[in-house]
């Protein structure tokens, strides 16, 4: 059999024996089968190899603080839009009406703030988020504010299955901050179809812009919660009109 040798030392006599974890004693090495002699083992251990077992808590405490840092990401402020609040009740409940949920391109279907670059490139603004989906979000506020009317006989959404005199079909086309020049804009395209027949009764756009002091995600969601708010005073007054 082979002696096992460590660096420095010089193989003792008697049987071998080879260094087991953490640098124990892990008794003799024995001779293979087969093989015999040619098979035993001859581990050296080198001062790197004593270094490596030596730092290796220190690597395992710095492995655990990468794996801490990556996941203690803050968490992004939830913010909410405002519905119109209700109204003194002008006249008798006539029609009903049911609001279907938002469209709109990818962006606006999440629950991001988005923020339009001047060359009309598009990102997330950082640090904060909507309540829930853009689009449902914004039906439930035009639920709320048409319903705190008083004017209507009944405001629902598609899955309520009532039946309903009209539905109001929405699109955003903007819900963005205006990086260039600094505003929150607020732009959605409107249409009252009739439900029986499927004809389109009134069609609109409607826009707001709000000045915003800087992009960041408490002043954005302000303004165009604030923005939003003149745009859900105009649909409702055109809805009552037009409806």
């Amino acid at each position: 059999m082979l002696p096992c040798s460590i660096a420095g030392i010089a193989p003792a006599r008697g049987p071998a024996r080879c260094p087991g974890m953490f640098g124990h004693a892990s008794g003799p090495v024995p001779a293979h089968p087969v093989l015999g002699p040619l098979a035993a083992m001859t581990i050296t251990a080198s001062p790197v190899s004593r270094r490596a077992r030596r730092s290796g808590p220190v690597l395992a405490a710095l492995l655990a603080l990468a794996v801490g840092a990556c996941g203690s990401g803050a968490v992004p402020t939830t913010f909410d839009l405002t519905a119109l609040p209700g109204a003194a009740r002008g006249g008798a409940a006539r029609r009903s009406i049911v609001v279907a949920e938002p469209v709109g391109l990818q962006p606006f279907e999440a629950d991001r703030i988005i923020v339009r670059e001047a060359g009309g490139s598009l990102s997330f603004l950082g640090g904060g988020q909507w309540a829930d989906r853009l689009p449902r979000l914004m039906q439930a506020r035009l639920v709320q504010s048409l319903e705190n009317t008083g004017r209507l006989r009944s405001v629902s959404r598609p899955g309520d299955k009532v039946v309903a005199d009209t539905i109001l079909v929405t699109e955003i086309r903007a819900f963005d901050i205006a990086a260039g020049s600094r505003e929150a804009v607020v732009d959605i395209s409107a249409k009252l179809v009739a439900d029986a027949t499927g004809k389109v009764v009134a069609a609109r756009i409607f826009q707001a812009r709000v000045p915003v002091a800087e992009v960041n995600a408490g002043v954005a969601a302000n303004g165009l919660d604030r923005a939003l708010s003149t745009v859900l005073a105009d649909i409702v007054r055109w809805v009552g009109t037009a409806a």
